[in-house]
């Protein structure tokens, strides 16, 4: 049975559809207004082409954490605009492919768009909602993802989904957002902070404690400290909001963190 989006689905959708349209140019050389490249180490980063800038909506390099090898299949759980998938398409090699999944069009067609032009073929995007993947069983060595699990209002299906697409012996290796300690409820029930990835962030026993229930093994949940002036470009993004111009910012920099976050499909 389709799932159908719910609210958040919506909301979150539109808010990274707005970011493409903003940002005419991105993943283009003239995309400066919307790049983030202290994410990545120099040696990832040149393996862009010349002219190419790098476009992240992440919270950290889930490429360097997967360790990609040559002639894996790769997936990445809510590809944007494709950076990522650009990124393990050069480390998976031309016997290598990488799937992306993503379920806003405006993304989908930019990533395609950005794929032609950097003339990469083993890359391709499917739009899709990562509770309900596109994606075969058992056909996955790795999936990768940079901040979008934390937008879904079903983990415990987005990880049900990944355990049942991933090969036995698959990895799977996330830059995402996690919380130690309570968000304020205003945060959390508003749904401008989950397109925000600050309301769907849960805490990270939690995080590891659903992987573990639908059958991961060796998880680990290593929280980064997330510094203040990233919690801030998030929160200004949402600053007419209402039911968040009372939140002490001090309340969500204390509970909001970026994580690494690796575990394993046994073979």
């Amino acid at each position: 049975m389709t799932q159908s989006p719910t609210p958040i689905h919506e909301v979150v959708r539109e808010h990274y559809a707005a970011r493409i349209k903003n940002n005419a140019a991105c993943c283009g050389p003239d995309a400066c207004s919307c790049s983030n490249s202290n994410l990545y180490p120099a040696d990832l980063l040149a393996t862009l082409p010349d002219g190419e800038s790098v476009v992240s909506y992440g919270c950290g390099d889930p490429i360097t954490l997967a360790s990609l090898q040559p002639g894996q299949t790769v997936l990445d759980l809510g590809s944007g605009a494709g950076l990522d998938c650009f990124f393990a398409a050069k480390k998976v090699g031309e016997v290598g492919k990488v799937i992306g999944v993503d379920m806003t069009p405006e993304m989908i067609e930019r990533a395609r768009s950005s794929a032609k032009r950097m003339n990469i073929s083993n890359v391709e995007f499917r739009q899709g909602l990562i509770e309900e993947l596109p994606v075969e069983s058992n056909s996955v060595d790795v999936i990768i993802s940079n901040c979008v699990i934390n937008l879904s209002p079903d983990k415990s299906k987005v990880f049900a989904e990944t355990f049942r697409v991933l090969k036995p012996g698959g990895k799977l290796a996330v830059s995402d957002i996690v919380t130690d300690g309570p968000l304020p409820d205003a945060v959390k029930k508003s749904l401008s902070a989950w397109a925000g990835c600050v309301a769907g962030a849960i805490e990270a026993s939690d995080h590891a404690g659903m992987m573990e229930a639908v059958g991961f093994t060796d998880v680990s949940v290593t929280p980064i400290f997330f510094d203040k002036e990233t919690v801030d470009a998030a929160l200004d993004d949402m600053k007419d909001m209402i039911e968040l111009q009372t939140i002490p910012r001090e309340d969500v920099y204390k509970a909001v963190y970026s994580a690494k976050i690796t575990a394993y499909k046994k073979a």
